[in-house]
């Protein structure tokens, strides 16, 4: 494929606006202001954009649901705080192409008649925010940004603003409370935030990805841009690839693409090496196995294979990795970013991570697999927001792919130990 969002990485000074303006920057935004925005809306919405931060919901459908009218202001966010483990595709595409977010932006902003647009970047990615900040100061002076944008009479401004590091302000409405001044927690819905987001306002929250497709339908159609991809998730789309592989990175590929093609991308398993389990979009994802080498990457072939696209979040793991000890460390992860909120989340994350730790560390009994079961069970679905179903889900596919390894782990502890321990006994002790 023809590369599209990552078609300038490889430019020099990609990052700068002359560079963005050679290579075809800013038409996108001309030919936008010419038309209405409800013209914008429905060239997204018939283009099959979907959300590329891990829901999959339909952008165009978003964007309509921003009230027409201007009673209230009406603002555009940006989930840029890239924090699911394995996920690394919004901060490489802001570093080296931070103006296709911004035109992206501009384009968004205007179709949902807003005038005030806040990107909200992981606070550990300073570089990335010194760059973006950059990149809307030079936007501005060209006239990209501010008062009466290329003499349209639209305006436009765009904060940069740095979270503190919390995973749950991924989720938007926790974004939005932190973007307040509050702490990062989810919010209840309904009110959604396209009725009463930041401010209690209309508001729309996109992903960086997401938004950076814009400027690229615009110029090239909605025929054009579903000519790629799948029919019901059409488009390109960034896959980032880590773990052992001989070449880890980002790699723009149609959505549908499978596993076994992105390792071809990525020079194969790492000195040979054979596959054993892999993740398709981060670790809040059922795990996958070498069996599923051929499931089409996208939104709708994950989930009939029994896990999501999430992020494209492509963590490969070959044989010399023990599944529960993965496991294991992301439940830690996900126990110590829970926002404590509520109670599933909460105390089943704590509970799940002691009995993992315990059993990684030689103290386990195959009791503790049935008890970690039933956990997920009691969190699945019931936390306030998607953070616990990511939590448990590591845990229910690792065991229903490899429970035989956690049995074996069972078994060797039990031969060390001795007496079976009480299965939530000693947990965090």
């Amino acid at each position: 494929m023809t590369p599209v969002l990552t078609k300038r990485w490889l430019s020099p000074n990609s990052w700068r606006l002359a560079t963005y303006e050679q290579l075809e920057g800013y038409t996108a935004l001309r030919r936008a202001l010419t038309g209405t925005p409800e013209q914008l809306v429905a060239l997204v919405k018939d283009a099959g954009l979907r959300g590329r931060g891990g829901a999959g919901f339909p952008a165009g459908v978003k964007w309509s649901f921003m009230p027409p009218n201007e009673d209230k202001p009406h603002y555009l966010v940006i989930n840029a705080d890239e924090g699911e483990p394995g996920t690394c595709k919004d901060i490489p595409l802001m570093m080296a192409d931070p103006h296709s977010l911004i035109e992206g932006c501009v384009i968004a902003a205007y179709a949902m008649r807003a005038h005030r647009c806040f990107i909200y970047v992981r606070g550990e990615a300073l570089h990335c925010i010194r760059r973006l900040n950059a990149a809307v100061r030079e936007a501005r002076e060209a006239g990209y940004l501010g008062e009466n944008i290329l003499d349209s009479g639209f305006d436009l401004e765009i904060t940069v603003h740095a979270g503190a590091g919390a995973y749950i302000c991924g989720e938007e409405t926790a974004l939005l409370d932190s973007l307040e001044g509050r702490r990062g927690q989810p919010r209840l819905k309904p009110p959604f935030p396209a009725a009463a987001g930041l401010y209690a306002a209309p508001t729309t929250v996109n992903n960086v990805e997401t938004i950076a497709s814009v400027p690229f339908i615009v110029n090239g159609g909605s025929d054009w841009f579903r000519a790629m991809g799948s029919e019901r998730s059409p488009g390109p789309k960034i896959y980032s690839i880590s773990g052992h592989v001989e070449k880890p990175g980002q790699y723009e590929a149609p959505l549908g693409t499978t596993l076994r093609e992105l390792l071809e991308l990525a020079g194969g398993m790492k000195d040979g090496v054979p596959l054993k389990f892999w993740t398709p979009g981060g670790s809040s994802t059922p795990l996958f196995t070498a069996e599923h080498l051929d499931v089409p990457l996208d939104f709708e072939g994950a989930a009939e294979a029994g896990s999501m696209l999430g992020t494209t979040a492509v963590m490969v793991f070959n044989e010399t990795v023990s599944v529960p000890w993965a496991v294991m460390k992301w439940t830690q992860f996900y126990e110590h970013e829970s926002c404590g909120k509520c109670t599933p989340c909460r105390e089943g994350t704590y509970w799940l991570a002691g009995i993992l730790e315990r059993m990684v560390d030689g103290h386990g009994t195959e009791s503790d697999i049935d008890t970690l079961l039933d956990i997920c069970d009691n969190v699945l679905g019931r936390a306030f927001c998607a953070l616990g179903d990511g939590a448990v889900s590591p845990i229910v596919s690792g065991i229903q792919y490899f429970r035989d390894e956690f049995l074996a782990l069972c078994d060797r502890n039990a031969g060390r130990d001795g007496a079976a321990k009480p299965a939530l006994a000693g947990a965090h002790a």
